[in-house]
C-alpha cells in the first residue's frame, strides 16, 4: 500500500510551461488596460489645463473651480485677480481657473 502513495504524487508534480506564463501575462495585460483607460487620459487632460492656465491674460473671462464667474484684471505667478461684478475683485490661485468662457458670457450672467 505504501507503494501507491509516492506513485500518486509523482502523477500529479509535473507543471506544465504554460501554466506559469499565464499569470505574468495577465497582469501585464492588466496593467497595459488600466494604463489607457485611467492615467493616459488624465494625463492629457493635466496637460491640456496646464496649457490653458499659462495662456491666460488680462481681460479673459473665465470659471473657477468654485463655480465663480469673473474677468481677469491682474495675473500674478500663482494667483489671478477676478472681477466678478462692478468694484468687486477676489484673488484665487491659478490651477483654480477650470475653463475660459466666450467674451461676453459675464454681461449675459
Amino acid at each position: 500500500m505504501n507503494a501507491l502513495i509516492p506513485q500518486a504524487w509523482a502523477q500529479g508534480a509535473a507543471p506544465t510551461a504554460g501554466g506559469q506564463l499565464a499569470p505574468l501575462l495577465m497582469i501585464v495585460v492588466f496593467i497595459a488596460i488600466f494604463y489607457f483607460l485611467l492615467i493616459r487620459p488624465q494625463q492629457k487632460k493635466t496637460r491640456e489645463h496646464q496649457s490653458m492656465v499659462s495662456k491666460l491674460s488680462t481681460g479673459d473671462e473665465v470659471v473657477t473651480s468654485g463655480g465663480i464667474l469673473g474677468r481677469i484684471t491682474d495675473i500674478g505667478d500663482t494667483f489671478v485677480t477676478l472681477e466678478i461684478a462692478d468694484g468687486v475683485r477676489v484673488k484665487v490661485q491659478k490651477f483654480q481657473v477650470t475653463s475660459l468662457v466666450p467674451k461676453g458670457t459675464l454681461k449675459n450672467a
